[in-house]
């Protein structure tokens, strides 16, 4: 949600951050309805005033036994211009808010412009793609194979894009899970936290979910949200509060089953766990001084890439274009694992810094101590990481050529102490 006073007083700033987005209303159209939005609020209290007044007089003409006919009428004539100025001042009310919260946020200037993902910067890459001297398999090649990889039965179930996942694989995504988890709380300091995965509206709004992307979540018939993404419920927790900067950095983690419609994804990614309708995400949030929000998001990066550091899966670091950031973010980093299988990286998680977008949408603030004036908050996200998309990545960077998969060392442990997963022999 953007500040219409900051707005009006730089509406070419605003009109150029918007190109950027490719946004096509222009701050001269808000500032219109604004201004008539603020005549009419004048007029409102300009009347309000007078009627007022005309009471009094009322009272004195009536208490001194003169005619009071012209200020009755024009008593009864305030009535409906006072109706008429509330019901216009509503109006535009709600038209300028509908437009504000349609607007994305304003990115920072270090984005650069482009058009699409083609258009994304890299800036760092970690490991080297392994070679194999055998021909390599996606991973629900292998996962069928492997007889734990089974698509068809949840089709059965639910329809396209969902798994079930059995036996060593089902214990291999755990073991992601947990690991994930236990770095990002011992040695990454983010408080585990477990929230619903039913959310109201204003939690939706809050976050930038809605009421664009409303076709994009699912929503059951009493008017509850699947989270699209633990985002959702870790950051709205600070909503309607003023911290005490004090407080500052809050960071959570969670581990949630998140739920996607995948609108405008038909044909995409159709074979496989790389686009589902459910899966499995560990979630890292902060809410932090708006002073601290950049050091943050460059902190909260390097915490998603050593879950792959410690995983030894080869990636790289992009930062999005002004075309591919999301609506919500000022600026985004996108990690993208190496997946043999397909020749290519794939986002396996995104970070970013939201600024104070979500914490106007959310009302959330902070002020130091004995401090009476307040600011927004900043509040950041990023994937640390999206597990299905995890295990694909172990699945294909460690297979063998028998079919089998060699369990990651830092995941031994998680397993019970197995090193491979295979047929049972």
């Amino acid at each position: 949600m953007h500040d219409i006073k900051w707005i009006r007083d730089n509406p070419d700033a605003f009109d150029a951050a918007m190109s950027m987005r490719n946004a096509e209303i222009t701050a001269a159209r808000l500032i219109e309805i604004d201004a008539e939005r603020r005549r009419l609020m004048t007029e409102h209290q300009e009347l309000l005033a007078r009627r007022k007044s005309i009471s009094g007089d009322i009272g004195k003409a009536k208490k001194c036994g003169e005619n009071a006919d012209e200020l009755m009428a024009e008593m009864g004539g305030l009535k409906d211009r006072i109706k008429a100025a509330e019901d216009g001042q509503a109006s535009l009310n709600e038209q300028l808010d509908l437009l504000l919260t349609s607007f994305p946020n304003i990115l920072d200037a270090a984005v650069p412009k482009g058009a699409d993902e083609d258009d994304n910067v890299e800036i760092r890459r970690w490991g080297t793609p392994a070679t194999f001297d055998f021909d390599v398999s996606e991973h629900f090649d292998l996962g069928e194979k492997l007889g734990m990889m089974d698509f068809a039965t949840a089709a059965k179930l639910s329809g396209s894009r969902f798994v079930i996942l059995r036996g060593q694989l089902a214990r291999l995504e755990r073991a992601l899970a947990q690991f994930m988890i236990d770095l990002h709380v011992n040695e990454h300091g983010y408080e585990e936290t477990t929230t619903p995965m039913l959310v109201k509206d204003d939690a939706m709004f809050g976050t930038g979910q809605l009421p664009k992307f409303a076709e994009d979540s699912f929503k059951t018939t009493n008017d509850m949200w699947l989270i699209p993404t633990s985002e959702v419920t870790l950051t709205n927790q600070v909503a309607g509060d003023i911290l005490d900067v004090a407080q500052l950095p809050l960071r959570y983690t969670a581990l949630t089953q998140c739920f996607r419609s995948e609108a405008g994804s038909a044909g995409r990614d159709t074979r496989g766990m790389i686009r589902q309708h459910q899966f499995s995400k560990v979630e890292m949030v902060s809410i932090v001084d708006p002073d601290k929000s950049d050091a943050e998001l460059e902190r909260k990066t390097g915490c998603a890439e050593e879950v792959l550091q410690k995983l030894e899966l080869p990636y790289r670091t992009m930062l999005l274009c002004s075309g591919d950031t999301g609506f919500s973010a000022m600026k985004t980093y996108d990690i993208e694992v190496w997946l043999p299988g397909q020749g290519r990286y794939r986002e396996i998680s995104s970070c970013s810094n939201t600024g104070e977008f979500q914490a106007r949408r959310m009302n959330a603030r902070c002020r130091t101590q004995g401090d009476k004036k307040t600011r927004f908050v900043h509040t950041l996200n990023g994937s640390g990481l999206a597990v299905g998309r995890c295990l694909i990545a172990v699945m294909e960077n460690y297979q063998q050529a028998d079919g089998s998969i060699r369990v990651p060392d830092v995941l031994v442990p998680y397993m019970g102490g197995l090193t491979k997963i295979a047929v049972a022999s």
